[in-house]
């Protein structure tokens, strides 16, 4: 690797943050670290009594922005607050101590399409390469979710998001699947989109606050989702299976997180009498691989209708703690060739209740009976899925 050097990080989240995101974002600050570059994590931050305030985090550093409040406010706010939000941010980084600072690289993480304003601030005042890291994209998943259609909201965020994309010298997706989204983009000369794997440090069993053995569930094999619980994850289906494994004695689901659907699906488990079935509240990230080491299946689930394929963060994280994975997701999906190709699980993408329930119990023999499927998840992770191949990856579409 060449000479180390000094990167500006902008994202909309991070730790204290509990979200899969905020974790990524974590990890990916602490191995440029320990690969020797100076990095600083900048962040708007809703509520700050003074324009900035820095931090030191794990020895990485982080500069909060006062900025527009976005999140559990209204859709229209939320919309004007996250368009004003790059230059709330630019405007405090000039009363900051880092207002003179220029950078050998800037990186940011989407799925949030409003800092490129930001991103080009910064690119332009230190002549300096930039790495778009996509996640998630946005508009079109919402308008394949049904959430949106392509009148004049639709063409103002694509306008925001051609803006984005234009900043960016490298763009790197989430999967192959989503490179053909970026062939119909204009690109300028020299821009370039590539597959940058998702990434997921190691992370020791600390023990978890969620005890499967002190609850109704105990001594079941347990299915086990832990994350958002919103539209785009279509959990409707797993209680759908869970009902239909009812009499099971042996087998029971747990549910870990928040989300705009949480509360629902409670009500729905609740009024179905799934007894076999039991929700628990968000836990600090730090006691995943303690809920995970309880559990037996990682459940990953797709609305249907989301056609912009994506690899979320929880299957990183089930192949991390050598859980095989129970899919129901599209049939385009990445996800279907590598857990069919590596042999770690079963993948339903019909979104029939009927073939997922016969998955679901043929995986629960596999895991019974092949020992060697935990170990392939875990090798999976290893190969594919570290923090330390993603930096080099991005340090070097930095260094052009």
């Amino acid at each position: 690797m060449g000479k180390p050097m000094r990167i500006a990080l902008i994202a909309d989240t991070f730790p204290p943050l509990r979200t899969s995101g905020a974790v990524q974002l974590r990890d990916l600050s602490r191995e440029f670290a320990r690969q020797g570059h100076s990095l600083t994590v900048m962040l708007p931050t809703a509520g700050l009594s003074t324009p900035w305030l820095l931090e030191d985090l794990d020895g990485v550093q982080v500069l909060r922005l006062r900025a527009p409040q976005t999140k559990d406010i209204n859709y229209v706010s939320r919309t004007i607050h996250e368009f004003l939000m790059p230059f709330a941010m630019l405007r405090n980084l000039r009363k900051s101590p880092l207002a003179a600072q220029r950078w050998d690289g800037v990186v940011w993480y989407a799925p949030t399409i409003f800092l490129g304003p930001m991103a080009n601030a910064l690119k332009k005042t230190s002549a300096c390469r930039s790495y778009l890291i996509i996640r998630d994209i946005f508009p079109e998943w919402a308008v394949d979710m049904g959430l949106m259609g392509r009148g004049l909201p639709y063409q103002f965020f694509k306008a925001v998001e051609r803006h984005q994309y234009s900043v960016a010298n490298v763009i790197g997706v989430q999967t192959p699947a989503n490179m053909p989204y970026f062939d119909k983009w204009p690109a300028p000369p020299g821009r370039r989109t590539e597959v940058l794997q998702n990434w997921l440090a190691d992370a020791p069993n600390v023990g978890c606050s969620v005890s499967v053995a002190s609850g109704p569930l105990a001594g079941r094999s347990i299915f086990v989702y832990a994350g958002n619980m919103g539209v785009a994850q279509g959990m409707d289906i797993l209680l759908n299976l869970a009902e239909r494994l009812r009499n099971r004695q042996d087998v029971g689901f747990v549910f870990v997180g928040r989300g705009s659907d949480a509360q629902r699906l409670r009500e729905k488990a609740a009024a179905h009498g799934l007894s076999n079935v039991a929700f628990y509240d968000e836990i600090d990230p730090t006691e995943i691989a303690g809920l995970y080491a309880q559990c037996h299946v990682g459940i990953v689930a797709l609305d249907p209708r989301h056609k912009t394929h994506n690899i979320p963060g929880k299957f990183l994280s089930y192949m991390q703690s050598g859980l095989p994975v129970l899919a129901s997701i599209n049939p385009g999906n990445d996800l279907v060739g590598l857990i069919d190709g590596e042999r770690i699980g079963r993948v339903c993408t019909d979104h029939s209740v009927d073939t997922l329930q016969r998955l679901a119990e043929e995986l629960l023999h596999d895991v019974a009976s092949d020992a060697g499927m935990a170990l392939r998840c875990k090798a999976l992770s290893a190969r594919l899925f570290s923090p330390e191949a993603a930096v080099k990856q991005i340090f070097v579409a930095l260094a052009g």
